[in-house]
């Protein structure tokens, strides 16, 4: 006599704890937006003042004629705008730290899902894991070359990389303007922008690698991504 197999009953409350999920899952999404809208925001007002400050010196040099006074103002206004680079770098990071919490959550909640249904597994390309190789296969990275991540190769292609460029060769041009106003000779005004601009870019890259180190540790780990068993 053939037994008959009574189907799978669901786990009680197993709705309402989706319902949850999933309520938690949009907040994380609309976060995520709101960082993504800032980041942009951020590096569109650094251009537009470092645009407005361009055009404004090119009103005061032929005014001047590239004299003293366009030394003076030129100076100042490229320290202003380098200063809000540096804070724009600065909060970039920031934002992508936060980004990588929200990132851990879905990840986290994902794994709920799957608890609560595991036969669904097939249907997910993201990750359930919520460590860092976790974070980079959801954000379509791979896994194994995240030791390469920080490097500085990677780091140029990152909006705040690139942004460490242009606010570095602000400071090369403060320094080159320095130069000038002192009197040095045109080697010793190309030798001073070169020094500020790899001095600037190289303080930017440090700091955006040591923001970068923080992202594992940033948060607790409660579902590690298994380790894969040696072939």
């Amino acid at each position: 006599m053939a037994i008959e197999v009574p189907p799978h009953a669901p786990e009680p409350g197993a709705a309402i704890k989706i319902q949850i999920l999933s309520t938690e899952h949009w907040s994380l999404l609309a976060t995520r937006s709101l960082t993504y809208q800032e980041s942009l925001g951020r590096v569109n007002m650094f251009l537009t003042i470092l645009s407005g400050a361009v055009i404004a010196l090119a009103l005061v040099a032929q005014a001047d004629r590239f004299g003293t006074a366009f030394i003076s103002v030129a100076v100042f206004m490229l320290t202003v705008v380098f200063f809000t680079g540096v804070a724009t770098v600065q909060r970039l990071l920031m934002l992508n730290r936060d980004d990588y919490k929200w990132v851990i959550g879905m990840n986290r909640l994902r794994h709920g899902y799957l608890e609560l249904h595991p036969e669904l597994e097939p249907n997910f390309t993201t990750s359930r894991y919520d460590d860092l190789p976790g974070a980079l296969d959801t954000l379509g990275l791979d896994p194994a070359s995240a030791p390469n991540l920080g490097t500085i190769f990677h780091a140029f292609v990152t909006l705040p990389g690139m942004l460490g460029v242009i606010v570095a060769s602000v400071g090369g041009a403060i320094a080159a303007l320095a130069a000038i106003g002192f009197g040095a000779p045109t080697y010793g005004v190309l030798l001073a922008g070169a020094a500020a601009f790899i001095a600037s870019l190289a303080a930017i890259m440090r700091t955006g690698r040591r923001s970068f180190r923080r992202y594992g540790p940033s948060a607790e780990t409660r579902f590690p991504t298994p380790s894969k068993s040696p072939t």
